[in-house]
């Protein structure tokens, strides 16, 4: 197992299938059953405290389920603050997101900066999904108050591939994965990096 900080209130766990006491491989059984006897996110909460210093004592948990192609199940777990000082038993909520691997250009979109921003702290320290050449270029545009970025040249049969679909699942939204809105974008959009943008923003906004 393991358990990455992505920000104060968001972790990533990743568990290979042997790690699980189950013979189940699909993706919906392994959550439902977790979620019935709540053991896996316990154990996982417990470490979370331990190694990464996640507490979430009196917090609402949502918790987001991803199936690798390497046999591994990724889990997004984020926490909140109750809006009542009343104390509350948290209860995991879960939302599964899907997202095609298939493509080699996507746009994604973020609502603001500081998205993108937190997606580049997210990948900082993944040294390989950033020097792979994984990516032949990524760009950022801002269009109607959001920011999108558009990467090119995905290599599908990287290894990280599917880890970098995942981060940025957590963070955008995928809105293309075609040249026509890039050419929207390049037309009415104001260009923010031309080029490299993940690499810009790890170096100059990810501190």
């Amino acid at each position: 197992m393991k358990i990455e900080k992505l920000t104060e209130n968001k972790i990533r766990v990743v568990i290979h299938m042997s790690e699980l006491s189950t013979d189940d491989n699909d993706i919906n059984n392994i959550m439902r059953n977790a979620i019935e006897s709540q053991e896996l996110f316990l154990d996982i909460l417990k470490r979370a405290e331990k190694e990464v210093s996640f507490y979430t004592d009196g917090c609402k948990l949502l918790i987001e389920a991803f199936s690798s192609l390497e046999d591994s199940f990724v889990f997004t777990i984020t926490k909140y603050l109750p809006n009542s000082s009343t104390k509350r038993v948290c209860r995991p909520t879960v939302k599964r997101k899907s997202f095609s691997s298939t493509y080699n250009h996507i746009v994604c979109c973020f609502e603001d900066f500081d998205g993108f921003c937190e997606f580049c702290f997210a990948v900082k320290n993944l040294h390989k999904l950033c020097n792979d050449r994984l990516i032949k270029n990524s760009s950022l545009y801002l269009w109607k108050d959001s920011y999108y970025l558009i990467l090119n040249g995905i290599d599908r049969k990287s290894e990280n591939s599917y880890l970098l679909y995942s981060i940025l699942s957590e963070f955008a939204k995928f809105v293309s994965f075609s040249n026509g809105f890039e050419s929207k974008l390049l037309e009415y959009g104001k260009t923010i990096m031309k080029k490299n943008a993940i690499a810009t923003g790890i170096k100059f906004f990810a501190s």
